[in-house]
Formats: structure tokens, C-alpha cells, sequence
């Protein structure tokens, strides 16, 4: 696994563009949510927005590369290998994630040095828990996608959830329709970030953890049960 994880990292930073975004894309989200800040925002509406579009970045990259790695026959022929499955897809998948992680690293690091958060452990619990969430439904979505361009539309009914419900919750609240924005991706994880930034009522936290680790191992399980290794017609 760390093997193929490794070769991910180089064909994903040997492209000078992705390897520059990858350093300038905290920088600029950093520079951007300080721009806010400075206007009214919260570093709790800022981080809640960057860990949702960031983790977002997980889900459409990861789906994207397992497809377009299954059409390349990539796929087929590291299972002719000695690495199991699992292994071999958290390699290809894992890359993604670290990047993304170290990127929000950067950026909620520097809302908290200007607002500081009344329980940052929680803050980064729900982000990892956000990274799973979205990493098991790019699993999910992969194995539904025939391929890197197909991605653009299987993706499209998570990313308008996640970014629907965010928006949904800056707009009424937490109190309003409080089981539906929990059920939907990504608005547990915004409304526990929103929590603890904030020191807000925390009594829901083990339910907000949850529900976004449930949302992983559906997606997980039912990735693995339905993933093709062949290309997909």
C-alpha cells in the first residue's frame, strides 16, 4: 500500500500545476476567509465553509482518479499484485486525503490564530470525520462511474447536498429542520464545527461524530460490494 500511495504522490505533484495549487490554494482560502473575517464573518462560518468545498475536493478528486484509473486498466493490473484490495484502493485514495488534510491544516490554523475556538479538538475530530465522510462516498460514486469525464455528473447530487445543507444552516440556523440538515453529508460535521468553535450546546457531539462516520462506512461498504475493477460501459 505505501508503495502505490508513494507512486500517487508523484503523478499527482509531477504536474507542476497541481504541485503549485497544492502550496498557493491554503494561502489563498487563508487570505480570503481573513478578507471575511475582517468584514463580520466568524472563524466558525469560514472553517465550516473550508472544510465542506476542501472536503468536497477529496470526493470528486478520489472518485475521479478510481475512475479514470479503472479505465486506464490501472486498476486491473495492481490486483495482479500481492497488495489486497483495501489496501490497494486506500493507497490510491490516501494521497488525496493527505493533501487536502495539510491544505485545511493551513487554513483553519490561521482562522484560529485570529479567532480561537472554544474547543479546537472538536473542531479537528469533524474534520477528520468530514475527510472519511467524503472519501467513503467517493468509493460509493467510483463504482457508478464508467469514467474521468462521468465523474463530473456523479458527483454533482453529493456536492449540491454538502454545499446545500451549509448554506442552509448559515441561512436558519441550527434549530430549524434540525434532523434533516443532520441526515444530509456534511451537515452534521458543519453543525459540530459550528458547536465548538463557538461554545455552543456540545450535548449532540457523540451523535454529530456519528452520523458523519455512518455516512463513511455506508459508503465504504457499499463501494467495496458494488466497485468494478474492469473499465464500466
Amino acid at each position: 500500500m505505501n508503495a502505490i500511495a508513494a507512486a500517487e504522490f508523484r503523478m499527482m505533484f509531477r504536474n507542476r500545476t497541481v504541485a503549485l495549487c497544492a502550496v498557493v490554494v491554503p494561502l489563498a482560502f487563508a487570505a480570503l476567509f481573513i478578507g471575511l473575517d475582517a468584514y463580520g464573518s466568524t472563524g466558525a462560518l469560514a472553517a465550516v465553509v473550508a472544510i465542506t468545498i476542501m472536503g468536497m475536493g477529496t470526493y470528486v478528486t478520489a472518485t475521479t482518479t478510481l475512475a479514470s484509473r479503472r479505465q486506464a486498466l490501472y486498476l486491473k493490473r495492481l490486483r495482479g499484485g500481492v497488495v489486497g484490495d483495501r489496501a490497494l484502493l486506500a493507497g490510491l485514495v490516501g494521497p488525496v486525503a493527505a493533501v487536502t488534510i495539510a491544505q485545511l491544516v493551513v487554513v483553519v490554523g490561521v482562522l484560529a490564530a485570529r479567532d480561537v475556538p472554544a474547543h479546537p479538538v472538536l473542531v479537528a475530530v469533524a474534520l477528520l470525520a468530514a475527510e472519511a465522510m467524503f472519501l467513503g462516498l467517493a468509493l460509493a460514486t467510483s463504482a457508478v462511474t464508467t469514467s474521468a469525464e462521468h465523474a463530473q455528473y456523479t458527483t454533482l447530487p453529493v456536492f449540491f447536498a454538502a454545499v446545500g445543507v451549509v448554506v442552509w444552516l448559515q441561512l436558519t440556523g441550527v434549530d430549524e429542520w434540525i434532523a434533516v440538515k443532520r441526515a444530509l453529508p456534511g451537515g452534521a460535521t458543519a453543525e459540530l464545527v459550528i458547536a465548538a468553535w463557538s461554545d455552543g450546546d456540545l450535548v449532540a457531539a457523540p451523535v454529530l461524530v456519528a452520523i458523519s462516520l455512518a455516512w463513511a462506512v455506508v459508503g465504504t461498504v457499499v463501494g467495496l460490494r458494488a466497485f468494478r475493477w474492469e473499465p464500466r460501459r
